[in-house]
């Protein structure tokens, strides 16, 4: 393939041609840590592993303690780790690097660790790490992970990384630029944290009738005790099996994955089935004559999907039209409310609060989430508003998820936006300084 003017061809893809393109090794030191082997004691300096590598920053702020030999051995190798080094993973999972800020006190490095030193200090340590998170390093590990067991690289691997290698200023620039998403990313992950915590909060107050809403208050609100604990006087206690047209499970075909089909009738398992929504990605299907065998099982729109076996149990949703007219399997059960009595979004919203995971912790011996039987199912008691605040309350938290689904929504196309601009700039093919 020809390669157009003001670009090379090395051993990193094309890259321009005042860019430099050789292994790790040329512009960074690689030190092992794999032949110090710390002892923890009271008294010493925390210990970086595989999981303090795991974000953007060394962060070991609840890591163990090791001797002060070890730090002593680190000081006397030149290998205390400095500011703008990097802490690379090289066991289990291999290439996640962090660097070491200012901020962070003095610490230790793991046998599963090595440390990166810049040789030049005008090397950019920002524009190396986004290197490491780019299908450039990524690639190069994939290929010496094939056929491994054991997830692993050594030191001289390592050092002969092909990296790309633009001018110092050309470095930094692409660092900043990355730094700008990395930024955005980390507003959203704050602001979608703040939201969650804000959704668990009104339904702790919603459900439980602390906060009520506009139109539904008394002017002398009073609460008493129940079973349920303590509501609203003019709410009452319920069970589901009062409220419910149906609880009842499916069946899975015989011939397991053998009977499922790429088009069909939607069959839902436990997979399927996430917390307060539908899973779909790997939804399978059966057939007409399949499904006609199973009729008691065919979803309606509006029921509440509940695991009730396996470690996913008390995960519910509610079905909408894309799993009506399908089937459950029987690890999933269908509970379709009286519609005039209890609303579907209200009680799962209650199955998926703490009350409601508490009672389904409840039946579950030694605390071990095992199974649910329909006649545990039909003994969950929960607290009955009217019908209008049920539909209300649901409304409230569904505007919540809406709104926080938009956010998820926005930080993965963002995500998907750096990793658009680390292939452009990482490769040069978008240049942020005049060649």
């Amino acid at each position: 393939m020809e390669v157009k003017a003001g670009y090379k061809q090395t051993e990193v893809g094309v890259i321009p041609t005042e860019w430099e393109a050789a292994g790790l090794g040329r512009f960074w030191s690689v030190t092992d840590c794999k032949h110090v082997t710390a002892q923890f004691v009271r008294q010493g300096y925390p210990l970086a592993s595989i999981k303090e590598v795991q974000s953007r920053f060394v962060d070991l702020s609840n890591a163990k303690q090791t001797t002060a030999y070890f730090y002593n051995l680190l000081i006397e190798g030149g290998r205390k780790p400095c500011p703008g080094d990097l802490i690379l993973s090289r066991n289990a999972t291999v290439g996640e690097v962090a660097q070491v800020a200012e901020w962070h006190p003095p610490f230790a490095m793991g046998q599963d660790v090595c440390l990166l030193r810049k040789k030049s200090s005008a090397h950019s340590t920002e524009f190396l790490q986004a290197v490491f998170q780019s299908p450039v390093i990524l690639n190069q590990l994939a290929d010496l992970m094939v056929g491994s067991t054991f997830k692993r690289v050594n030191v001289e691997q390592i050092r002969n990384f092909s990296v790309p290698m633009p001018a110092p200023s050309e470095q930094l620039a692409i660092a900043e630029a990355l730094s700008d998403v990395d930024g955005l990313l980390g507003a959203l992950d704050r602001l979608i944290a703040k939201k969650r915590d804000l959704k668990q909060a009104a339904m702790q107050q919603l459900l439980t009738g602390q906060t009520r809403l506009p139109g539904f208050a008394p002017a002398n609100p009073r609460f008493r005790q129940t079973d349920v604990g303590m509501i609203p006087e003019d709410w009452v206690p319920a069970t589901i099996g009062d409220m419910a047209a149906k609880v009842g499970s499916g069946i899975t075909p015989t011939g397991g994955d053998r009977v499922y089909k790429q088009f069909g009738r939607p069959f839902v398992r436990s997979q399927n089935v996430g917390w307060g929504r539908l899973l779909l990605d790997e939804l399978a299907f059966i057939d007409d004559e399949t499904h006609a065998r199973f009729s008691d099982t065919e979803i309606e729109d509006r029921d509440v999907l509940l695991n009730i076996t396996g470690a996913s149990i008390g995960r519910s949703a509610v079905a909408d039209s894309q799993v009506t007219c399908g089937n459950v399997n029987q690890h999933v059960c269908i509970i379709r409310s009286r519609v005039d009595e209890l609303d579907p979004l209200y009680l799962n919203r209650f199955l998926l609060s703490d009350r409601g995971q508490r009672q389904i912790d409840s039946f579950q011996a030694g605390g071990n989430r095992q199974g649910l039987n329909f006649g545990q199912i039909r003994s969950f008691r929960l607290p009955r508003p009217s019908l209008a605040e049920q539909t209300a309350i649901a409304e409230v938290l569904s505007d919540m998820d809406t709104e926080l689904t938009g956010l998820e929504q926005r930080r993965e196309k963002t995500r998907a936006l750096k990793q658009g601009m680390m292939q452009e700039l990482l490769t040069g093919r978008t240049r942020l300084v005049e060649s």
